[in-house]
């Protein structure tokens, strides 16, 4: 049978001192003298007593837990983001609670509510691609700090972290532009994502900027699974003005397009770049022309210093929401071929 864990009362009992002196002996209180707190530590260590930390947390007023919630780990992106975060949780002793939302709002809005429950201190997000509506976020938000990164809802004040995906949409059709392409297609998200058009101002931006008029009849959105892309690309194809060249939404799609135009053969006349610049992506052999280097491992790395920043300045004289953090970082499009 197991023993039940050892509480500072046990301790003041076999010291006969009080609980108080005891708990402040455990923290170094100046208040103790130096020979009790000597006394009251080799009796927590003679009886293998541990802090219970959610009492402390609750005092605290703190669990060192921040949780996170994304689309999904299936692609590497996601992964890297992680892992910024945690290198800079773990330098702050905060502890990461994760979450996928596999696309799915309802799933996204039960992980919020779990993770509040589990009095986690803040949360980093990124939106599943079908969020369109922002209750649930507006909801947590009035409670708990909600830091978004890469995916970042249309809402007025709030924190987050983003790649500049209009500069980045520019550079890719720059890349196609030099290359002599004049018809270019562009494959996008789901039609109310916000970074889906963030892509679209950035494709009309290029076109203006070469004195090419836009048609919109050469941007097809997608839900980004695999038939809704090959879909894309057939309505592309089969359309008056057929592109030479093909922006699509991120390299996981670049791959699915890719694979499915060398099955009709058409990879070698038609070029795609995309987004993300995944590793995965230069070593497949569906790689895209080219990707524009969105930064995950960054993003996570800014997204947890702008949340333990906004966390730390929580209970400071100036007004909670008198700020927000917005960062965006530079894009860069990498060349792949």
């Amino acid at each position: 049978m197991d023993k039940k864990p050892v509480t500072i009362k046990e301790i003041a009992r076999r010291l006969n001192i009080s609980v108080s002196a005891v708990s402040k002996a455990l923290h170094d209180d100046q208040s103790i003298g130096l020979r009790t707190k000597m006394r009251v530590k080799a009796m927590a260590e003679e009886l293998n007593y541990e802090p219970n930390q959610t009492a402390i947390f609750l005092q605290k007023g703190r669990t060192n837990t921040i949780g996170v919630i994304v689309p999904s780990l299936v692609e590497s992106f996601f992964p890297q983001v992680i892992s910024g975060i945690e290198e800079v949780a773990n330098k702050h002793n905060y502890v990461v609670l994760l979450g996928q939302s596999m696309e799915d709002p309802e799933r996204e809005q039960m992980l919020l509510e779990t993770m509040k429950k589990h009095r986690v201190d803040g949360i980093l997000i990124s939106i599943s691609k079908n969020t369109f509506q922002y209750d649930h976020l507006k909801k947590i938000k009035e409670t708990i700090p909600l830091v978004f990164f890469d995916r970042i809802p249309d809402m007025k004040e709030i924190h987050y972290v983003a790649c500049n995906l209009v500069s980045g949409t520019v550079q890719a059709m720059n890349y196609l532009l030099q290359h002599k392409h004049r018809v270019i297609g562009m494959i996008n998200g789901p039609e109310k994502l916000f970074s889906s058009r963030e892509r679209l101002e950035g494709f009309r931006q290029a076109l203006s900027k070469s004195r090419l008029k836009y048609d919109p009849s050469l941007v097809v959105n997608s839900d980004l699974s695999r038939e809704s892309l090959i879909r894309a690309v057939q309505e592309l194809l089969a359309s008056k003005r057929k592109p030479t060249a093909l922006v699509a939404f991120h390299d996981n799609a670049a791959i699915e397009i890719i694979e499915y135009l060398k099955s009709i053969k058409k990879d070698k006349t038609i070029p795609v770049v995309s987004f993300a610049n995944l590793p995965m992506s230069s070593h497949s052999v569906f790689k895209p022309a080219a990707s524009v280097e969105q930064y995950p491992y960054l993003q996570g790395q800014k997204a947890m210093e702008v949340l333990i920043d906004v966390l730390n300045n929580k209970s400071s004289n100036e007004a909670a929401n008198s700020a927000f953090y917005k960062i965006i970082l530079d894009s860069r499009l990498v060349i792949l071929k």
